[in-house]
């Protein structure tokens, strides 16, 4: 019993001893890292003292590298003053197409969509009735073309002739009763003849006299007044029903529905064996091959817009050109606008009517001014715009301008450049007044392509 625990008193006292001498090897071995680190330190701060003293030495603290930058110069050209603003499309003509008249609908030849030219028959009503009623009324025109013919070349010739004929018989009775008359006064002036030869003689010429000179008023009478009224009167008849007749075909016409203009079927309300009512719309047609874009401008705006100045409207193929074609005299009261209208072709008829797109009007060009690109303009402190100059020394100086018109990326500078300055397109931001600078070549595009991928 005694020797067994003395076994085990000998085991826990060798595994102390060993437990010991291990934690005096971790000892030892974690100070020599920790000087080695001390070590370093130090090494690294002399490194870091000696650079500093060279720096001192070399004659004071390190200079600050120049601002890359890229320039542009600024350059004197054309800059267009362009009004922006929304605007709904609109057909350029349009026609709803009602009957004239009540009437059955025979049929119908067209559907919505189908294109259409002026003048096509579109749709045709129920005439018959009114083909009779023409019919009647050309007979009747004839009737009175014949009464015409028959005043103008029988009636009223027989009448004048037969008064040319009393007109002759009363001249010959009268130049009768003349010679019977001086023969007479001749005898009773000699002494060969009573008195009363003679004067039975006279009376009788003085009769003829009379005879003739109401035929001769008959004559003229009939040949100004009597003549002209009959044939005025049968001419009247003749046009009278002339024009009935050509009422009569006009009113049958109307049977045929015709388009008035060139375009396109946007809606058909009727069919075939339905009553068309006057007043109401049997289609409806747009003209699409062009379209007006009716814009609300700002009053001042459209103060600079004059009719006939070009535009532009963003289609789905690109931008389109247009032209103004109205400018409104009034401004809305309700939103203070003026509308103007820019006309625009539509190729493949792809815009449609009721859709809204941007208009682009050139106001007016302002010629012979500088400009800027719109990356070089920055913010002042003060308020205002500013753009850096780049000198010949590529020193960056800070220059106060005024802006007018923008166009895109280009900019109207009033005053504040010259032209031929070289401003700062990039690196400008946060650059200080006569900063250092290295202008650098801008990136090509490609290069932008190759930095993307």
């Amino acid at each position: 019993m005694l020797t067994s625990m003395n076994k085990t008193f000998r085991l826990v006292c060798v595994i102390a001893v060993l437990l010991l001498a291990c934690a005096l090897v971790f000892t030892g071995c974690s100070s020599k890292t920790d000087a080695k680190g001390d070590a370093k330190q130090a090494d690294d701060k002399k490194d870091d003292a000696k650079k500093d003293d060279a720096k001192k030495e070399a004659g004071g603290e390190e200079k600050e590298a120049p601002t890359p930058v890229t320039v542009e110069a600024a350059v004197r050209g054309a800059v267009d003053r362009v009004v922006i603003s929304d605007a709904v499309l609109y057909p350029v003509n349009q026609a709803n197409v009602t009957p004239k008249i009540s009437a059955p609908v025979k049929r119908v030849l067209v559907n919505r969509g189908d294109h259409v030219r002026a003048g096509q028959l579109i749709a045709e009503l129920e005439t018959g009735d009114l083909a009779a009623a023409a019919e009647e009324s050309k007979h009747q025109y004839e009737q009175t073309q014949s009464a015409y013919q028959t005043v103008t070349g029988a009636t009223v010739g027989e009448d004048k002739g037969k008064a040319e004929a009393d007109v002759r018989s009363a001249q010959q009775t009268l130049d009768a009763a003349r010679k019977i008359y001086d023969s007479r006064a001749a005898l009773q002036k000699e002494g060969a003849l009573a008195l009363r030869p003679v004067d039975e003689a006279r009376a009788t010429m003085m009769q003829a006299q009379i005879q003739l000179e109401t035929a001769q008023r008959h004559l003229l009478a009939l040949s100004n007044v009597s003549q002209r009224e009959s044939i005025k009167g049968a001419e009247a008849q003749m046009n009278a029903a002339k024009a009935h007749y050509e009422t009569a075909m006009v009113q049958q016409s109307y049977g045929q529905i015709r388009s008035p203009i060139n375009g396109v079927i946007s809606d058909r309300s009727v069919y075939a064996g339905e009553l068309a009512a006057p007043g109401t719309p049997l289609v409806s047609i747009v003209d699409i091959s062009q379209l007006v874009a009716r814009a609300n401008v700002p009053v001042k705006d459209a103060s600079l817009i004059k009719v006939g100045r070009p535009a532009r409207i963003a289609g789905p193929e690109g931008d389109l050109a247009g032209k103004v074609t109205v400018v409104s005299p009034t401004v809305d009261p309700n939103t203070t606008t003026v509308e103007v209208w820019v006309q625009i072709p539509n190729p493949g008829e792809k815009l449609k009517p009721g859709g809204t797109v941007r208009v682009n009007i050139i106001a007016e060009t302002i010629q012979n001014t500088i400009v800027v690109p719109a990356t070089a303009i920055l913010n002042s402190d003060d308020g205002g715009q500013k753009v850096m100059v780049i000198d010949k020394d590529s020193v960056a100086h800070e220059r106060k301008i005024n802006l007018g018109v923008r166009q895109g990326a280009r900019v109207q500078v009033i005053s504040g450049l010259q032209e031929g300055d070289q401003v700062a397109t990039s690196g400008g931001l946060g650059l200080e007044d006569k900063a250092k600078v290295s202008i650098q070549q801008p990136k090509a595009e490609d290069d932008d392509d190759e930095d993307a991928k």
